[in-house]
């Protein structure tokens, strides 16, 4: 059976290659200012994470110098990202974000 608009059989179509975007971890770096209750609330509205699993990330980022805080495709980290400094800089801390390749 063939398909008329692209002149290509529909089996060899079903059966193409489909190839996952790239992932990029979303990282949240500890410093000196940034209030705990502010990373937590950061991490509840724009990651989307429950309480209990907000202060635990929270808690990692205090610790051990930065937190995983998700994994997206590029664009949607970039935009979290973003999402972040604009909370930062509205509440006047400086909290930082990083984005880097999931390998």
């Amino acid at each position: 059976m063939s398909d008329f608009r692209f002149g290509t059989k529909l089996e060899d179509r079903s059966q193409e290659q489909y190839r996952e975007p790239p992932m990029y971890r979303v990282m949240l770096l500890n410093d000196d200012y940034t209030t705990m209750d502010f990373v937590v609330k950061v991490i509840r509205q724009v990651f989307h994470h429950s309480s209990e699993e907000a202060v635990k990330i929270m808690f990692d980022v205090h610790k051990k110098g930065k937190g995983l805080v998700g994994c997206y495709s590029q664009d949607i980290a970039v935009t979290k990202q973003r999402q972040v400094l604009v909370m930062a800089k509205s509440e006047e801390f400086p909290l930082r974000c990083e984005i880097e390749p999931d390998l």
